[in-house]
């Protein structure tokens, strides 16, 4: 009869590990002072509750219920002590109105040095439209803040976030290994100026999946020392579309390579799938690129390459770029034009573009056939091809 009662608690142990309750520990920020009336000031209850879940050696859930959180900067830094870290948001986060208080400060929500964070649900409210106003009048105005950023961190996935009016950036990953990006939506005004999507740099194995863009720089753009880049089933618009770059800014950079670009559409975009460098001595390069299965609808430069960035021709007036671009493949791709030239591979002259394929491409013109053209760019066309190849 003794054995029973060791069964017995045996079996509750057991029963009470495999049980939700006993998977992670729980920390609400409402535990540490997070008011939800998007007026008090939450950014010291949001940093101890990271603190707390950072140094739990099991899984930590930190639960940010409905409501409104005013935050200022917050720096979630790791090392932790788990590997299994929710971020479970389902109010909205808030920066400061004033963008002085953020404006100089490159980030508002950071995540560093950081392994299996998990971040679910929530909007983040950058409030950027005072910013952008001060840089669309020419006045002299600070940068401003990137919205959300995992710098330096592995395993990371991001689900279901919306991120509305960011000062500058919405998110960047920058030197992570490992990250999914899914169901995101992000939404800034079509003139808001620096306001890219999604920023790619220094990182490997990023996918993003399922998610709505709209804003006023890039949907996505890529930066140097991207590999392994996976982007599906991703609309975009407004914005200036999906871009590798720009690259070739620095003499010596690292290159980006193996990026899929598909199932996407532009909806009145400034580009659709750009690839973009400065007019300058580099060692960058961009290489195995496939951009499948795009519908465009009324975008001004549907497929370009462009090798001569010179914004304000300062830096680079005369000189030819360094980057090297081959093997890029662009494959189903269909749609409207609102400019005449719908293809332009405008390449480098001492680097021409190499390994271009066009494949069953199709987009016109005030249902017209669109044109093309090719400077110093090499390559096959089969199937389909309107407008017609100049490769």
């Amino acid at each position: 009869m003794a054995a029973l009662p060791l069964l017995i608690t045996l079996l509750s142990i057991i029963f009470f590990a495999s049980s939700p309750l006993a998977k992670a520990a729980q920390y609400s920020v409402l535990s540490y002072g997070a008011m939800p009336d998007g007026k008090t000031d939450s950014t010291k209850a949001f940093a101890a509750a990271w603190s707390q879940a950072c140094a739990s050696t099991q899984p930590a859930t930190i639960s940010v219920p409905k409501g409104s959180f005013a935050l200022g900067q917050v720096r979630f830094q790791g090392p932790c002590k788990n590997n299994a870290i929710l971020v479970r948001i389902d109010g909205t986060l808030v920066a400061p109105s004033d963008y002085g208080v953020l404006g100089k400060a490159q980030n508002w929500l950071i995540f560093e040095h950081v392994n299996g964070v998990t971040i679910s649900g929530g909007t983040l409210d950058g409030q950027g439209a005072g910013l952008w106003s001060c840089k669309n009048s020419g006045k002299d105005c600070p940068s401003g803040a990137t919205s959300l950023e995992f710098s330096n961190s592995n395993n990371i996935a991001i689900t279901g976030l919306a991120s509305l009016n960011s000062q500058m950036f919405h998110i960047v990953i920058n030197a992570c290994q490992d990250v999914k990006v899914q169901g995101v939506r992000v939404s800034a005004a079509g003139d808001s100026p620096n306001t890219d999507g999604i920023h790619v740099q220094s990182s490997t194995g990023v996918t993003i999946l399922n998610s709505r863009i709209g804003t006023g720089d890039d949907c996505v753009s890529i930066g140097p020392g991207t590999s392994n880049l996976w982007i599906e089933n991703v609309a975009c618009g407004p914005g200036h579309g999906i871009s590798i770059g720009s690259l070739g800014k620095d003499s010596q950079e690292a290159g980006v390579q193996n990026v899929t670009v598909k199932t996407t559409t532009f909806t009145g975009t400034e580009n659709g799938v750009r690839i973009k460098t400065w007019g300058r001595p580099s060692n960058g390069f961009a290489r195995n690129i496939l951009f499948q299965h795009a519908v465009m609808t009324n975008v001004q430069n549907p497929i370009v390459i462009d090798q001569n960035y010179c914004p304000g021709e300062k830096g680079c007036p005369g000189q030819v770029s360094g980057v090297k671009i081959s093997d890029v493949t662009y494959q189903d791709i269909h749609g409207s034009s609102a400019t005449e030239l719908a293809v332009k591979f405008d390449c480098s002259k001492t680097n021409p573009c190499s390994g271009i394929t066009l494949e069953d491409v199709k987009l016109t013109y005030n249902n017209q056939p669109a044109e093309a053209s090719c400077s110093n760019a090499g390559g096959v066309a089969s199937g389909v091809v309107q407008p017609t190849s100049c490769l």
